[in-house]
């Protein structure tokens, strides 16, 4: 199979971005994501994503995204930026696109030209709280959230704020943020039998009530260089808690991304970051 590719990154998380309109099954290329993820033998990226014609009414697109070990996601934060600055590189796109992605609809809008590429504000959706829709085995079959509970890996306790932001994450609040507990304690976490399909962890510092720091251990990658659903995790754990406002700025090792919220459960999260093409080839 010969693949014409675009290479696209937002905040150092990067993506083979391919156009499979034409491919038949597009989960042979699912099947192929390590290869193409591979730094050495392949491209080289954190992820896979298919540009696919939309199915769902509302939808212009629909995007597939593979992680670099083979396994689909249903949402990427980042990704879905990257989405839409291939539509914009490739001719295919308005100033807003509406993109079907497992997570369901995702509205994505070109907010002008930055630094690094096109800036990019994403209608996130709703976090989600309850224990059944991250999903996340509380420590009550009744509890509506999974907020601030304790969760055990490798002897170690922490306090765990679990939110789904179309796909599952793990929110820990740390005074610092150093390689042995990222590294150490987020694919220990994952492992745990409290979250059925794993889970993205983030560690997270607060700087103040508007801004924070975070590094995360994504599933299907490992530490990645940024995480736009984390980030959207984070932030609405922090508000969740009374730890930030609604408007925060989250640096992760990548770059920074805006994130918003007005705290109510049932109104979506906006994530405003920039996204550029690399460059493009075949293999």
């Amino acid at each position: 199979m010969n693949l014409q590719f675009i290479k696209a990154e937002g905040l150092g998380n990067d993506f083979v971005m391919l156009d499979c309109a034409g491919v038949p099954q597009s989960d042979e290329v699912g099947a192929k994501a390590r290869v193409l993820c591979d730094r050495r033998l392949g491209v080289g990226a954190d992820g896979v994503i298919c540009v696919l014609p939309a199915a769902m009414p509302g939808a212009d697109y629909r995007m597939r995204i593979f992680n670099s070990d083979g396994s689909e996601a249903e949402m990427c934060g980042n990704g879905v930026r990257c989405f839409g600055e291939y539509l914009r590189a490739t001719g295919r796109a308005a100033e807003r696109v509406a993109i079907e992605t497992l997570a369901g609809l995702i509205e994505v809008e070109f907010a002008g030209a930055g630094e690094r590429g096109g800036q990019y504000r994403v209608n996130m959706g709703p976090p989600k709280f309850a224990p059944k829709d991250i999903p996340v085995l509380p420590a009550d079959l009744n509890d509506t959230d999974f907020v601030m509970k304790e969760v055990s890996a490798l002897g170690r306790a922490f306090a765990v704020t679990a939110v789904s932001m179309g796909n599952p994450h793990a929110v820990i609040f740390a005074d610092e943020l150093g390689d042995d507990l990222v590294q150490t304690y987020g694919p220990a976490i994952q492992k745990t039998a409290y979250f059925p399909k794993s889970v993205n962890v983030e560690f997270v510092k607060v700087l103040s009530s508007n801004e924070i720091r975070m590094r995360v251990y994504e599933r299907g990658c490992g530490e990645t260089q940024a995480c736009g659903t984390g980030a959207c995790a984070a932030v609405a754990a922090g508000i969740a808690t009374e730890k930030l406002e609604n408007d925060v700025t989250v640096h992760l090792l990548g770059g920074d991304l805006g994130i918003s919220w007005d705290g109510y459960w049932e109104h979506p999260v906006y994530m405003t970051g920039p996204a550029r093409v690399v460059f493009g080839g075949s293999i």
